[in-house]
């Protein structure tokens, strides 16, 4: 499933509802489950709906594979009555699909419980040091490393990102990111897997200057990075994103291709990440975990930078196209 957060206008103000892309649409998938269970002759459909398939993203991953199982079979039974109907509406005239137009994408995930950034592409990381004339430390292949974001700076595709007064030098980052959908602690590697809900693509928004100066003093990153982190378009699962391990990953900048890579060249994968993650600590559905930088996946690496007014598209095989236009601040 591609699953979405999307926001609807209605007389009633606008709405952030959880939806599902299919080719017919997005389906509002609680609404199609208060119509679903009401077609199985459920007595209290709204009620189990909430339970099972709630409005928001964040409660829908905390109800795990019961939650992906009612959402996959509503899908099925939604596909199956528009071959007959054009038009469907739930029993109290809801609108259950929509098409791309008519809603607005949001970040799939609007509010993470957490946010930690990894490092794990080598490529990436041997031509930072590089840049910085210093050599590889021999402890990056001794454990995953990674940051803590501010989770509560999280936008969506196609919303536009503030270029921070305290900057010179905006950098985007191209990462593929998971979001944690179970939850659990001690986790070893090779279960990892199951506590995955789905993978999306990051922009890693970077003050370059800024972060050069915290990491000088061996703390950081934190301001260089806080301001905002994209995540978008959709959040896939695992059986629809088969190998996450070969996906091509490109960013455009106004039109122009400035990287290419393939998830395939990380070094730490995601269930190594979740091992070290969840040592002696608790993982939880709705956290959030980016790969970290492909090689040649940001402006740094290529001696290009972004300026006010660009358009940035981070596009991932079998995800599709993140995009955010960077502007100036009042």
């Amino acid at each position: 499933m591609k699953l979405c957060t999307f926001e609807v206008a209605t007389h009633l103000g606008k709405h952030q509802r959880l939806g599902a892309v299919t080719p017919e649409g997005i389906v509002d998938l609680n609404f199609a489950g208060v119509w679903n269970f009401l077609n199985q002759g459920e007595t209290r459909p709204r009620e189990l709906a909430s339970v099972v398939l709630p409005d928001n993203m964040l409660e829908f991953l905390q109800g795990g594979k019961k939650s992906l199982s009612y959402a996959a079979e509503t899908l099925e039974s939604v596909q199956e009555k528009l071959e007959s109907e054009k038009i469907l509406r739930g029993a109290g005239g809801e609108t259950l699909i929509y098409l791309p137009g008519q809603v607005r994408l949001l970040a799939p995930l609007p509010n993470p419980l957490s946010l930690r950034d990894f490092y794990a592409f080598e490529d990436h990381v041997k031509r930072g040091f590089e840049k910085r004339g210093e050599l590889m430390p021999q402890e990056w292949y001794e454990i995953p490393v990674y940051y803590k974001g501010a989770h509560h700076n999280v936008i969506g595709t196609d919303q536009d990102v503030v270029w921070p007064a305290f900057t010179k030098r905006f950098d985007y980052e191209l990462e593929l990111a998971i979001v944690i959908g179970k939850q659990g602690r001690n986790i070893k590697a090779e279960r990892a897997a199951e506590y995955i809900a789905g993978f999306t693509v990051m922009n890693d928004f970077s003050a370059r200057d800024i972060q050069r100066k915290e990491m000088k003093v061996r703390l950081g990153p934190a301001k260089g990075k806080d301001w905002a982190t994209a995540i978008g378009p959709v959040l896939v699962t695992l059986d629809e994103i088969g190998d996450p391990y070969n996906l091509r990953m490109t960013a455009c900048v106004n039109g122009e291709l400035w990287s290419e890579g393939s998830s395939g060249s990380i070094y730490w994968r995601f269930e190594q990440m979740i091992e070290f993650l969840s040592q002696d600590d608790t993982v939880y559905p709705g956290d959030l975990i980016g790969s970290g930088t492909v090689g040649g996946g940001c402006g740094l690496e290529l001696d290009r930078w972004v300026q006010p007014g660009d358009l940035l598209e981070l596009e991932i095989e079998k995800i599709g196209i993140l995009r955010n236009r960077v502007i100036k601040g009042n």
